[in-house]
């Protein structure tokens, strides 16, 4: 993941504790282009139209979580306007689809599900969800949600085999995110309202009902010897 911008370990992930990195070296470069869904990919108008319109904010928030998340990665064409398949209608949601580069620890593979989804959710979704909602989307009624889609490695993969990752996909109805983005709701009740699918690499595992708490890690982390591109305000 991302070799030509940043070479670093990641030492493991605990709901107390966070991620511990040790980076050797950064360079500069812009955010990988194909991360943000192009508008001709929409299989719908309603889709298209929010891709052609906000086409400048998505490539905007890659370039964000590109430079001031270093540890996380935007899976190709995981920007877009997308539609929850839970959903009925041609319901659009802004989705961003990402995968946290950590090892597991052990302290926290051995949580239950429940509580590792929950770990997961605290730490990203409102983050991420602060940075996808700007005021025009909130307003445009052709929006409906937004999706914060995490996955993360389940285990150290033995020899020969491929890596599995955990997959927590949230979806949050804008009436919802509205409100906690404007202080009417805590993150509690952003937890107790999202809608969460896991898997467990390929396999669907259903519904869960996280819990959530604060947690900046996102906001206070600085990866040693890294310095975000100056062009992108970090929080």
């Amino acid at each position: 993941m991302r070799e030509t911008k940043l070479t670093r370990t990641v030492l493991g992930l605990a709901v107390a504790a966070g991620l511990t990195l040790g980076a050797s070296g950064a360079l500069a470069a812009d955010a990988p282009a194909d991360r943000v869904l192009q508008p001709d990919k929409y299989t719908s108008d309603r889709g298209r139209t929010l891709g052609q319109k906000y086409q400048g904010a998505l490539r905007d928030l890659n370039a964000k979580i590109y430079h001031c998340m270093p540890w996380v990665d935007v899976k190709p064409e995981g920007i877009g306007f997308y539609k929850p398949k839970h959903l009925e209608g041609d319901a659009r949601y802004l989705s961003v689809n990402v995968t946290v580069d950590q090892q597991p620890a052990p302290e926290f593979t051995r949580l239950p599900l429940q509580d590792r989804v929950s770990a997961m959710f605290s730490r990203y979704v409102p983050h991420l969800l602060r940075s996808m909602a700007s005021g025009d989307l909130l307003k445009d009624p052709s929006l409906e949600g937004f999706t914060v889609i995490v996955s993360w490695l389940k285990a150290e993969p033995t020899s020969g085999q491929a890596p599995v990752l955990e997959t927590a996909a949230v979806f949050l109805p804008k009436a919802l995110a509205t409100d906690y983005l404007r202080g009417r709701v805590g993150i509690g009740q952003l937890a107790e309202g999202s809608y969460v699918l896991a898997w467990d690499g390929e396999t669907r595992l259903g519904t869960v009902k996280p819990k959530a708490w604060a947690d900046d890690f996102v906001l206070t982390y600085k990866v040693a010897g890294y310095t975000p591109d100056p062009r992108v305000t970090c929080p």
